[in-house]
């Protein structure tokens, strides 16, 4: 099997995997039922709406306001267009939707691969930031404080290892103290963001962790399971950095990651009830959000198969934002 047909049957590889062990050897199906009958249905699917549409707005719009700040002035309704169109291949894939996005938003800026670089990294790596910041804020307010939260602790302690060391090489390549192989390339592309230009990104980001952790709170009470605000912060980075493993709309890795993270605030079976039916809500959203943008999705699906067959390069899994499902 070439490379490219593996990367493509991974995501349904391990979905298929992490799915059979969920539903078929760790969950009580009898007592799943019972916790979705429980629920308060209404609520939750308003919850999930406004969740969803939330996060497809605003990244959309933040991924629009990189495009146009470092790379060229490019009409916002046509960036929301090209995501929106890419929504209905999330629903099969997020590899697929990922190549769509890809192509339109590389076709909209005139072929400037940077696009992708603009439009995709700068408000990944903004976002990852500002969960960080908000996992290291909610951590000493856990019962029980650091000692008692090791995975929080040492997720964090990973990604600001990873922060000090890169702005450290970046200092000392700067300086010509010390000369490592490629950072000069790196230290040039940085340069393109100057950290008072990405303040409208932290910004926006904060402002949706506030919002997510707001509404996860009430969506997840809607299934009867209390979880406070402050296990929320710490540990939604957490499920959201699980969600780089490649499966089919987080199916397996959402629900493991609640039921892991959270077992203290409630039953294996209600967290698992809700981590399956947020799965089916955004299936069912990003549906929606494609059928309302078709004929731009139509237009974007079969760019990827010609430039498929033509052997296009094409965006790998993880290129994308990490609430995608």
């Amino acid at each position: 099997m070439s490379a490219g047909r593996l990367r493509g049957a991974l995501p349904w590889l391990i979905s298929a995997g992490l799915l059979i062990y969920v539903f078929g050897w760790a969950t009580d199906w009898q007592r799943l039922r019972e916790a979705t009958e429980r629920a308060d249905l209404p609520l939750f699917l308003a919850c999930a709406f406004l969740d969803r549409f939330a996060f497809f707005a605003i990244w959309t719009w933040l991924s629009a306001a990189a495009l146009r700040r470092f790379v060229v002035h490019v009409p916002v309704r046509s960036v929301f267009a090209i995501r929106g169109g890419s929504e209905l291949a999330r629903t099969v894939s997020n590899h697929v939707a990922d190549a769509a996005y890809f192509l339109g938003v590389v076709r909209l800026a005139g072929g400037r691969i940077d696009a992708v670089v603009a439009s995709a990294l700068v408000p990944v790596v903004t976002h990852v930031f500002v969960m960080l910041v908000q996992m290291t804020l909610a951590l000493p307010l856990l019962p029980g404080g650091v000692g008692a939260h090791r995975s929080v602790a040492g997720v964090a302690l990973l990604l600001w290892t990873i922060v000090i060391c890169g702005a450290l090489g970046v200092w000392l390549s700067r300086t010509g103290r010390v000369s490592f192989p490629g950072i000069d390339r790196v230290v040039a592309w940085l340069d393109r963001f100057p950290p008072r230009e990405l303040r409208i990104f932290l910004w926006g980001f904060a402002a949706l962790a506030v919002f997510d952790v707001g509404i996860q709170w009430q969506a997840s009470r809607a299934f009867g399971v209390a979880i406070p605000w402050t296990a929320l912060a710490a540990n939604i980075p957490i499920v959201y950095l699980s969600f780089l493993i490649p499966t089919l709309g987080n199916f397996g890795t959402r629900e493991l990651a609640w039921a892991a993270l959270f077992a203290d605030h409630g039953p294996r079976d209600a967290l698992i009830a809700y981590a399956l039916a947020i799965n089916a809500v955004f299936l069912v959203l990003n549906g929606l959000i494609g059928v309302i943008f078709l004929p731009r999705a139509l237009e974007l699906i079969r760019a990827v198969r010609r430039a498929r067959r033509e052997g296009e390069p094409l965006p790998r899994p993880l290129v994308h934002d990490p609430t995608d499902a």
